[in-house]
């Protein structure tokens, strides 16, 4: 077990925390699916506390700092931050499918991923957003100021 998982849990069930005091909020009839992402979040959350326990009972407590930073290079992490503040502004105004794409893209470009996992990973997400939400949840997703 690394300390730095003990993090990841404390946010995992706050996120689920968050969201569930948000779906709380919508009707009854909306609450359906986010209650069952929310639950299966927090089942997930809870098994690999389950695993963490195991692991520290068996291998022992590890900082896990260094892991988790260890190829991280220092001139990579203020890059993708203003990249992140960039995709916020460019939602706004461009809306959530240009934005994302040229966020994607940035992003994996500035990091060196070969250009078919840029290609691939980029084509899926988009993809997969579409239908969760386009499609399937029928939800609107931001357009931005210029395509209003």
């Amino acid at each position: 077990m690394k300390k730095t998982d003990i993090g990841v849990v404390g946010f995992m069930y706050g996120v689920c925390v968050l969201f569930l005091v948000m779906t709380l909020r919508l009707k009854k009839a909306a609450q359906t699916y986010p209650l069952f992402i929310i639950t299966l979040l927090a089942l997930l959350t809870t098994l690999y506390v389950y695993n963490m326990v195991k692991d520290a009972k068996r291998l022992g407590v590890t900082s896990g700092l260094e892991e988790v930073f260890g190829e991280t290079l220092p001139g990579q992490f203020a890059p993708v931050m203003a990249m992140i503040v960039g995709y916020l502004l460019a939602m706004y105004y461009i809306g959530f499918y240009p934005s994302t794409l040229i966020f994607m893209v940035a992003c994996l470009w500035f990091l060196k991923v070969p250009k078919w996992q840029m290609a691939a990973s980029t084509l899926a997400v988009v993809c997969l957003v579409y239908a969760a939400f386009a499609m399937f949840l029928g939800v609107k997703l931001p357009v931005g100021l210029l395509f209003k």
